[in-house]
């Protein structure tokens, strides 16, 4: 199978505003239909239902009623209902009835229903009466499908849903603009999903690096792409370590959009870690589990798809994307444990352990980021197991500058990805004193580990820029089984919280 090209990954359904159910029954077609528990356990009851007669809402909830259903949260409900245009009717719970309902609750409502679809190509919902954009959002991440390697033995007999109608009272356009905006979000997203679910047998540094600049070039990005040579002679010393034991070398790729200009204009910088297998290196991992390293690159996926997000919603700040890629392999020419590298910038590093390689790639990365005296600085990575003993699967570590820090763990707590923010104690950094270089990888100690790989990539972070690091080392990857609008496999975490800082940032500076 030749690699799949830049533009072959999940086709977005289309999304179209609508005041009134459709006159006519159309082909192919689900309405989504959102439901609160009963009170005293009684009976499921419709909410939003401002689109529908009363004649409907009653066909709804007697069939609903006859079912059993609760409405309990994401709980889903398949019924016919004659009187309306549609083939059936999918009442999705959102639980008790609250005063107003979360967006991560509509979200995840419409993740669910549209998870659950087979053989349905339209989809109508109400939904979008209690949030609009939650519920595209989670419809489009819902639907969402990697079938690229799939062969005709396999691959689903149906297109999926190709076609999103959301009622909403205002159809200006205006509310189309925030409409397309949900969905312009939702698909960075399916992006970077994309790439974190394409193997690494496909998705090398070169090829990694060739799809990033097919979709910088799409967006009218400014693009830079080194090769190892141009590497090697310009002194990235942690790069060119990671990649030496493997026979494709590495790559680094610079995204840049260019905002219109304000009196208050902010340059951002992102930062991804991009490693498109790791095998620990020399330092090897378990077998166990060691195909979920295709997952490294998941810090890359999401800062490629948000700056090209960034370019396409026209955000007026500077954001430059500076992307490592390198594949950890071990081998006759692979950097060994006690090796000293000089990282891009001049500090040397004693490589303790070859798995802790994130850092050794980023660290080039941010200080050539910081070279372009950024105000504000963000690093995203899949970088250390200890995140998910310390935070679980589903909630990345926020460190970085305190104001910052704290900034961005609040935005992405409001967008439903749940950073938490956490410390970087001073004293950290004694652990990673070497005998024989400016600093070790990593420490002497198991603890603390998302936290002493956090104080490491401080210290390449020049002063006076703020700064945030992601951990995402399990949130980027769902290994267990489905949930919401976030389906096995690649999650493409964090990609709205960094779109949601950008759009901050261009507000209020």
């Amino acid at each position: 199978m030749s690699p799949v090209s830049a533009s072959s990954g999940y086709p977005s359904p289309t999304v179209a505003v609508a005041s009134t159910l459709p006159k006519r029954k159309v082909a192919s077609s689900v309405l989504i239909v959102p439901i609160r528990s009963g009170d005293d356990d009684g009976p499921a009851t419709v909410v939003a239902n401002s689109y529908l007669d009363a004649e409907a809402v009653g066909e709804i909830e007697v069939a609903l009623e006859a079912l059993g259903a609760k409405g309990g949260a994401e709980q889903l409900t398949r019924i016919v209902v004659p009187s309306l245009p549609v083939d059936s009717v999918l009442a999705v719970g959102l639980g008790r009835e609250r005063d107003q309902w979360p967006a991560e609750t509509i979200r995840r409502a419409a993740g669910a229903a549209a998870r659950s679809l087979s053989g349905v190509e339209t989809v109508i919902t109400t939904l979008s009466d209690i949030d609009l954009e939650a519920s595209i959002e989670g419809l489009i991440l819902g639907a969402y499908r990697f079938t690229a390697f799939r062969s005709d033995k396999t691959a689903p007999r149906d297109a999926g849903v190709r076609k999103i109608s959301v009622l909403t009272p205002d159809t200006r356009a205006a509310t189309k603009d925030i409409a397309a905006r949900a969905a312009a979000i939702a698909t960075a997203v399916a992006t970077a999903r994309d790439f974190v679910n394409t193997p690494p047998s496909h998705l090398f540094p070169a090829e990694f690096a060739k799809r990033a600049k097919a979709l910088g070039d799409a967006a009218g990005l400014e693009v830079e792409v080194l090769d190892d040579k141009t590497l090697a002679r310009e002194g990235y010393g942690g790069i060119i370590g990671v990649g030496k034991g493997s026979s494709r070398p590495p790559r680094l790729v610079r995204l840049s959009h260019r905002g219109a200009k304000t009196k208050n204009s902010k340059s951002v910088a992102l930062v991804g870690k991009g490693v498109t297998f790791d095998t620990g290196g020399i330092s090897i991992k378990p077998a166990a589990n060691m195909h979920h390293m295709t997952s490294d690159m998941g810090g890359a996926a999401a800062v490629i798809a948000t700056v090209v997000l960034a370019a396409q919603q026209k955000l007026p700040i500077d954001v430059v994307a500076t992307v490592p890629m390198a594949e950890n392999m071990p081998s006759s020419t692979a950097q060994r444990p006690g090796d000293v590298l000089t990282q891009y910038g001049g500090i040397t590093v004693e490589v303790l352990n070859t798995d802790a390689e994130g850092r050794l790639i980023l660290a080039d990365a941010i200080v050539r980021a910081c070279e372009d005296e950024p105000d504000y600085l963000i690093e995203t990575s899949t970088l250390t197991g200890a995140q998910t003993v310390a935070l679980g699967a589903r909630t990345p570590g926020v460190m970085g500058s305190d104001e910052f820090r704290d900034r961005v763990a609040e935005i992405s707590q409001s967008v439903g990805e749940n950073g938490w923010a956490m410390p970087l104690p001073e004293e950290l950094k004694d652990d990673l004193k070497s005998t024989v270089a400016d600093l070790a990888n990593v420490s002497g100690s198991r603890f603390a580990g998302m936290l002493v790989a956090g104080t490491y990539l401080r210290e390449f972070v020049s002063d006076g820029v703020q700064w945030a690091h992601i951990d995402i080392a399990a949130p980027a990857y769902n290994s267990g089984g489905p949930w919401g609008y976030t389906p096995k496999g690649g999650t493409g975490v964090p990609t709205r919280t960094m779109f949601a800082v950008l759009e901050d940032i261009a507000r209020n500076g």
